[in-house]
């Protein structure tokens, strides 16, 4: 019996280039593209570079009108308080700095007495910077599951074919760009040092946030 070699499926790498828009607005393109085409792409990215989200400041946020994140809780799930967790005074540092950011933008609200209450996860980065996240657990438990199905990436991919460019925009902190329903916020409070603070957009890790990304690109039917 002849052994056949192993065959390792590997994803395709392709090299990127950093081009700059000016004012420290920086994209990403493949370098695998003709001369001609990039310098089509590039002057196009200058005449629309306004449509971009570059910071926390351009981020308006979607109408309530076309979607609202809700958290519904289970009628038998008490809320859960957690304690306070202690980090490294390096790592505190950098949650304090991301805390006021998005209190400054109003992303967040100070909230006192609240049922719900869940720790911060710091994230490292590859920058050195650290990623806020909290800790939902509890929360995500108490919720129902929303089976909105979320698209399938084969099919996704299935459509570009006969296309000779692809291209593909990764949104902004798409979560943050969905507001929470005001009677939910406080379903989202975290505890710091500092003091506790709840959501007023729809922050990332809770259970149901995917399909409700998905929703507000719009309904099929409409």
């Amino acid at each position: 019996m002849v052994e056949q070699d192993e065959k390792q499926i590997l994803p395709l790498k392709e090299s990127i280039e950093i081009v700059s828009l000016g004012e420290g607005q920086e994209v990403k393109i493949g370098t695998c593209i003709t001369t001609e085409m990039k310098r089509d792409l590039i002057e196009l990215l200058q005449e629309f570079k306004d449509v971009f989200a570059w910071s926390y400041q351009d981020m308006p946020g979607l109408d309530t009108d076309i979607v609202v994140h809700r958290l519904p809780i289970k009628e038998e799930c008490n809320p859960v308080q957690q304690k306070l967790q202690r980090m490294r005074p390096d790592v505190l540092l950098k949650i304090k700095e991301e805390v006021r950011k998005q209190f400054d933008v109003g992303f967040l609200k100070v909230v006192k007495y609240s049922d719900w209450v869940a720790n911060i996860v710091p994230i490292p980065k590859k920058d050195e910077k650290v990623r806020m996240c909290v800790d939902y657990k509890d929360l995500n438990k108490a919720s129902p599951k929303d089976n909105f199905p979320l698209p399938h990436i084969d099919t996704l991919m299935d459509n570009t074919a006969g296309h000779s460019l692809f291209s593909f925009m990764d949104n902004f902190l798409g979560y943050n760009q969905i507001k929470m329903h005001p009677e939910d916020m406080e379903k989202t409070t975290f505890v710091t040092i500092w003091g506790t603070f709840c959501y007023k957009v729809m922050p990332f890790g809770l259970k149901n946030a995917g399909g409700n990304l998905s929703k507000s690109h719009g309904n099929p039917f409409s």
